[in-house]
């Protein structure tokens, strides 16, 4: 299984990417430097993504600083002893104490989430989303920003697809369908292609960070 560990696994992503897709080596000289980024495997890691959803960059921070100081340590184990009154005081909505909850009980019940960096993506992604409240885009941001995975590219993404439509010189913004199929060139190197076009709509409005973790 291809991951994202160094710089030179980048580099070799990128480079397959510029001789698969010429329509990539404007995209990635106009991108700049494409930045690794990484969060915490295990249950720390999708923490971080489902209390950043929808919310902006600052609000996602000081909540999260709230959550981490309540739990000393962003572990299932840790999660599981907190009443869900400190957990919504601390910022957290309802609905994502209740994802959390069934995340930090299906981790404590033995579900490796460190460990999915070693399945293929399709298997991994269709374990995390039998977990209630996490669907295909949580698993596969967490996959490949936690899990460290090459090859995979988050399609329901908003700001990947406008990405694409940009880049690639599309009629329209792809659907996270028609995203997936345009990925499929791409392959075993999707999720450098992911982090490519992030960088690149970035780039191109001056410096706005779309990243989602």
């Amino acid at each position: 299984m291809r991951l994202i560990l160094t710089d030179a696994d980048m580099i070799e992503g990128l480079d397959y990417l510029e001789r698969v897709d010429p329509r990539l080596v404007p995209v990635r000289a106009a991108a700049g430097p494409v930045d690794i980024r990484y969060r915490p495997p295990g249950f720390e890691g999708i923490a971080r993504i489902v209390v950043a959803q929808q919310l902006s960059v600052s609000s996602a921070d000081a909540i999260w600083s709230r959550f981490e100081a309540l739990l000393g340590e962003a572990t299932a184990e840790s999660y599981l002893r907190q009443t869900e009154e400190a957990l919504r005081a601390a910022g957290l909505s309802r609905g994502k104490v209740k994802t959390l909850h069934a995340l930090a009980e299906a981790a404590a019940a033995g579900l490796d989430l460190a460990g999915l960096a070693a399945e293929p993506p399709e298997a991994a992604t269709e374990k995390l989303t039998t977990i209630h409240g996490i669907g295909r885009w949580t698993a596969e941001i967490f996959l490949l920003f936690c899990a460290r995975n090459a090859d995979v590219l988050p399609a329901g993404d908003l700001a990947l697809q406008v990405a694409a439509a940009e880049a690639l010189v599309l009629p329209d913004r792809p659907s996270e369908k028609e995203l997936r199929a345009i990925s499929e060139l791409w392959s075993p190197w999707r999720g450098v292609a992911a982090k490519l076009l992030w960088a690149y709509y970035k780039a191109m409005r001056q410096g706005r960070n779309v990243l989602p973790v």
